[in-house]
């Protein structure tokens, strides 16, 4: 080529090659592109054909495809950030994802589950240890979402809007909150928050210090489930969820409402998601007098939200929530009419931490820690009361002038629901001497540090495997009682998967090594089976299920310190030991076998479920009251006797603790739910408890402890059930139901839970200002002692502008006083209003 032909030449070939690089570079750009990709699916696994899936990026869609024949679908972005997908089919409820990170070369995996359109089927964790849909698994898992706990700031109401709960809390707002699952007691259920044990040493868990501040949702699963989260998991699970920033914008909100009794309750609420990054905090602060002298409370809760995602297949995250709370304690009202003078305040911090890394398409790995402290301190500043016989208690620095002296309560008549009453003056307060000094204190710490492990693999599209190790370290202390250190180890391996999309299963266990009851293991089966697959017509899909488990609890700190066993070896009652077969504390133990089937109708516009279930629960721990020392040290001179029980009231421990106890449960589940459109959503249920102790310390050994106490020859239980009655605080029915309405501009809530009678005890043997002379103690039969009871809520929230909402709730809306115990009185109807402002750009602020 000439000199001359190459300059005319040169500005052509220029072009090509600019061209070319604008083409390589288009084609780098498409093949190098963040890439999502996965299937759709039905919650039985079947996939779904013609779905759209539409990828959205601050606010924007970025990508949108069609599933193709096999469900599958691929989208395709040059953007890196936080994303989120939105699917919509025919026949199925529109879903959203949660919101994920992915680089501008990452390549992303996404499995979605879409829900009827008329029902709903969550994805849910506690069944076999990874995220599956409800139908596809066979255990009773009930789901609370972010619109159940939208105007809630407690958990106490939500919890018995499910089949198989029962709540009690002793008091109005802020007393002492249990769970019963199930016919289980109350320290059996786990308490997860973000994956993390957030109970007690041996499990017991106060609901009533717990704020919905920063919870997003509420999993319960109902049944043993040691196999996945070890001891503590007897009767069930309940898993919470923190919430984490969506927004690319900073997103504030603040949240304020009044009410009735002084009540009062603010939160503030920031977050965000700025690139790899996303962040959550919030405050709030709640108080309230309550309708009682001396039962004021409030609760202040900070919580904050971290995540960190390096790439698409990594993400660090660290959560934790502070709750700091003080109540008044005015102990049983009925049975005294004098508050008495004491406040309860703890001070408790969850934490959890982890890392998860999808090795490989079919494989994930998660490494977590959690970290619990908890700390609780009881004041009685002075007592209350009148002193029996007067002037005979003595005061600061001057002892009791008269042996026996104490502080009692008002004349009262209490009344059961059984239709039985005892009339007197109730013990309340202890006289100044040795046994109760003021004010007087009580702490109690339950720290503890773990490191859990899970490893899942899907083998086949079909099969799944979940392996696990959890280590924990605990550490607990009381006021009266030495500290005490457990090191913990639970190894966990399991199966779950299906043949043909029809039938499912999981099988699995644990071994579990604990320092204070040595090892147990703990196996756990499930199968599901859809005898007519999901289908349009009346009768639209038939699935029958069955569960096998077995679970142990671990001893609490008070039940360790407190040992029957320990006491006598102590105080010389190796021949007490020997009579009655006593052993060390161990762990109480639960097996279950439950059977149901699943009915939809309508075309899934409506799904019945019902389930048997029978529990038997063994080793279970009760208490002996003090006052058996003459009966289980003879040996001892009454001088002596009588310093032990001194020492022991002076040490508050007012029951002795053994693995006497078995008890079995059994009853029916029965659940519907159904919507009716879009927006509005209805689900009730109903459980049948059949309850029964089949052993019993304090009946079975009448022969060495002494006669049972009677009202009008009635035997009755003073401390514990009888052999063949019920277990306290169980009722035999119970039920639900819950309509919710979700709109565009509004929302509403209505829930109604019911309860029948309940067998209890007034635990007031000899605590009568007569002695008991009267024959009864203040003790009333046992049967069906608590009142049944209607608790109605009614509540909702409307969208006045864009960044602006005004919400109520009415809660106890007929002033039932019998949700809590006999003795106590429930805080009647409440009302709240308040309003909710938004700040950020979506906001338009």
């Amino acid at each position: 080529m000439t000199v001359s032909s190459f300059r005319r030449a040169w500005p052509r070939w220029i072009l090509r090659q600019f061209f070319a690089a604008l083409l390589f570079a288009a084609g780098a750009r498409v093949c190098c592109a963040a890439s999502v990709h996965g299937f759709v699916a039905d919650a039985t696994g079947a996939k779904v054909t013609g779905a759209s899936v539409a990828l959205v990026s601050k606010g924007q869609v970025v990508a949108s495809s069609v599933s193709a024949s096999d469900g599958s679908f691929t989208l395709t972005t040059g953007a890196a950030g936080h994303f989120f997908l939105v699917v919509t089919a025919a026949s199925f409820r529109q879903l959203q994802t949660p919101d994920f990170y992915a680089g501008q070369f990452d390549s992303v995996e996404r499995h979605l589950v879409l829900e009827p359109e008329w029902a709903r089927a969550s994805i849910v964790v506690t069944a076999t240890g990874v995220p599956t849909p409800q139908p596809q698994t066979s255990a009773a898992t009930t789901v609370l979402s972010a619109l159940d706990l939208e105007v809630r700031n407690d958990f106490t109401s939500v919890l018995r809007l499910m089949p198989g709960t029962f709540v009690v809390q002793t008091g109005e707002r802020g007393a002492q909150t249990s769970l019963f699952l199930r016919g289980g007691d109350s320290d059996d259920s786990k308490i997860l928050l973000d994956g993390a044990d957030a109970g007690d040493l041996g499990g017991q868990f106060d609901f009533g210090t717990l704020s919905t501040t920063a919870v997003e949702s509420a999993e319960v699963y109902r049944g043993p489930d040691s196999s996945l989260y070890g001891a503590d998991a007897d009767s069930g699970v309940v898993s919470l969820t923190t919430p984490h920033g969506t927004t690319s914008f900073p997103s504030l909100i603040f949240q304020g409402e009044a009410g009735n009794f002084y009540t009062s309750d603010e939160e503030l609420d920031l977050s965000g998601a700025r690139g790899k990054f996303d962040y959550l905090g919030a405050f709030s602060w709640l108080q309230t007098d309550n309708s009682l002298p001396n039962d004021e409370y409030h609760l202040s809760t900070l919580a904050a939200n971290l995540g960190w995602s390096p790439s698409a297949s990594t993400q660090i995250r660290g959560t934790a929530h502070y709750g700091v709370d003080a109540t008044g304690v005015p102990n049983a009202w009925d049975f005294y009419q004098v508050a008495d003078d004491a406040t309860e305040k703890d001070q408790n911090l969850y934490i959890s931490a982890s890392l998860d890394n999808q090795t490989t398409p079919t494989f994930h790995n998660q490494v977590r820690y959690g970290g619990t402290r908890k700390n609780e301190q009881y004041h009685q500043w002075s007592p209350e009361g009148t002193c029996i016989p007067a002037g005979g208690c003595g005061g600061p620095g001057i002892p009791p002038t008269y042996s026996g002296a104490n502080y009692y309560g008002m004349p009262v008549t209490i009344l059961g629901a059984n239709g039985y009453s005892a009339s007197g003056q109730a013990l309340l307060d202890y006289s100044w001497d040795d046994g109760a000094i003021y004010p007087s204190e009580v702490q109690q710490v339950n720290h503890r540090d773990a490191v859990i492990y899970r490893g899942d693999i899907a083998i086949t599209p079909h099969l799944g495997g979940l392996v696990g190790f959890q280590y924990e370290d605990e550490r607990g202390a009381e006021t009266y009682y030495s500290p005490v250190e457990r090191t913990n180890y639970d190894y966990i391996a399991a199966v779950h998967g299906d043949f043909k999309t029809r039938f499912y299963y999981t099988l699995g266990g644990a071994l579990e090594h604990y320092s204070l009851f040595g090892v147990q293991t703990t196996p756990r089966a499930g199968v599901s089976y859809y005898v007519l697959r999901p289908r349009s017509g009346v009768f639209s899909g038939s699935r029958v299920f069955g569960n096998f488990g077995e679970a142990v609890r671990e001893p609490s700190l008070a039940q360790q310190e407190e040992s029957l066993y320990s006491f006598l070896q102590t105080n010389g009652g190796q021949s007490t030991i020997s009579e009655l077969g006593l052993h060390p504390i161990g762990a109480p133990q639960s097996r279950t076998y439950e059977a149901g089937f699943e009915q939809t109708f309508l075309s899934e516009h409506i799904v019945f479920r019902a389930s048997y279930f029978h529990n038997e629960f063994g080793r279970e721990i009760e208490g002996v009251g003090w006052q058996l020392v003459p009966e289980l040290l003879p040996n001892l001179s009454a001088a002596q006797q009588q310093q032990l029980e001194a020492n022991l009231q002076t040490d508050s421990a007012y029951e002795l603790d053994l693995n006497s106890e078995a008890f079995r449960a059994q009853g029916v589940e029965v659940s519907v739910e159904s919507g009716i459109g879009k927006n509005l959503f209805f689900r009730g249920g109903y459980t049948y408890l059949d309850a029964v102790v089949q052993r019993s310390f304090t009946n079975d050994d009448e022969a060495l402890l002494g006669p049972i106490p009677t009202f009008d020859g009635i035997p009755v239980g003073p401390y514990s059930p009888l052999t063949g009655a019920r277990p306290f605080r169980r009722p035999p029915h119970t039920g639900y139901f819950s309509a919710t309405y979700s709109g565009r501009k509004l929302t509403g809530i209505f829930n109604a839970a019911f309860a029948g009678r309940s067998d209890d005890s007034t635990y007031l043997e000899g605590e009568d200002a007569d002695g008991g002379n009267n024959g009864n103690d203040l003790l009333l039969p046992n049967r069906n002692l608590d009142f049944a009871y209607a608790k109605l809520d009614l509540g909702g929230s409307f969208q006045l502008l864009k960044w602006l909402d005004i919400y109520a709730m009415g809660e106890n809306l007929v002033s039932d006083q019998h949700l809590a115990p006999i003795g106590y009185v429930s805080l009647p109807a409440n009302l709240r209003a308040g309003l909710r402002i938004e700040w950020g750009i979506g906001s338009g602020h």
